[in-house]
C-alpha cells in the first residue's frame, strides 16, 4: 500500500463507509489491511479474498474471474492496486459486480503511473475514461472516477512516477532536495472509481 492509495481512500471513498455494513476486500495488502483499520470504527463485516492462501483471508485461494460467492453478498467491495494484475479485467469487474448487492457500491484504485510490478504478473494501467466503460459495461453506475496525486502537497510540481515511500533512501533524498527547488517531484498518479450497482439490473 503506496501513501497515495490511502488518501485517495480518505478523501473520496471514507465517506461511503457506513456502520455494520458487510464489506469485502479484494487484495488486501495486510491482516487486517490498511483500508479495515482506517474503517474500525465503523465496525464493518470486513471479508477479504485473494489468489494467495494467506490463512487469514476469508476467501483464499479465489479464481482471479470467478469468486466463491453468492449474488448479492455485499454492502462494499474495495479492491486497490488489483485489477492491473487481472489478466481480463473486463470478466473480472462482471464478477465484482455480481456479488455487490443492488444499490451497493464499488471501490477501485489502480496505479497509472508504476513501472512494471509482477503480482505475479502486471497487465494494465487504466485512466478514467477506461474505468468508467468497465463499470458501466458491468451495470455500475460511475459516481467518481479521477487520477489524482495527493501524497506530495507540500512540492509545487510532480512527475507521474513511484510514491517517495517506495523509492530507495537516496532517490527519495534527492528527489526532495530537488523539489525544493521547483524542480518536479517524482511520485504516483492512481486511478480512483466508484460506482454503484443499478438496482434494476436485469442480467443479475
Amino acid at each position: 500500500m503506496h501513501a497515495n492509495s490511502r488518501l485517495l481512500f480518505e478523501k473520496y471513498a471514507g465517506a461511503m463507509l457506513g456502520s455494520n455494513q458487510k464489506v469485502l476486500e479484494i487484495g488486501p495488502d495486510a491482516h487486517p489491511s490498511t483500508y479495515n483499520r482506517l474503517a474500525e470504527h465503523l465496525s464493518p463485516i470486513w471479508h477479504t479474498l485473494d489468489i494467495s492462501n494467506h490463512p487469514s483471508l476469508t476467501y483464499p485461494n479465489s479464481d482471479e474471474h470467478a469468486f466463491p460467492i453468492p449474488d448479492n453478498s455485499y454492502d462494499i467491495v474495495i479492491s486497490a492496486q488489483v485489477v492491473e494484475h487481472v489478466r481480463k479485467p473486463w470478466i473480472w469487474i462482471q464478477e465484482v459486480a455480481r456479488i455487490t448487492r443492488p444499490g451497493g457500491i464499488v471501490v477501485t484504485i489502480n496505479p497509472v503511473s508504476w513501472v512494471y510490478h509482477e503480482a505475479p504478473v502486471d497487465c494494465w494501467r487504466i485512466y478514467p475514461e477506461g474505468m468508467k466503460a468497465l463499470y458501466e459495461d458491468a451495470s455500475l453506475t460511475v459516481v467518481l472516477s479521477r487520477w489524482e496525486c495527493l501524497e506530495t502537497p507540500h512540492f509545487r510540481r510532480h512527475s507521474p512516477g513511484v510514491s517517495l515511500d517506495h523509492q530507495s533512501p537516496r532517490r527519495r533524498l534527492i528527489s526532495t532536495l530537488l523539489g525544493r527547488f521547483g524542480f518536479p517531484v517524482e511520485a504516483a498518479y492512481d486511478t480512483i472509481t466508484i460506482g454503484r450497482k443499478d438496482v434494476l439490473d436485469t442480467r443479475r
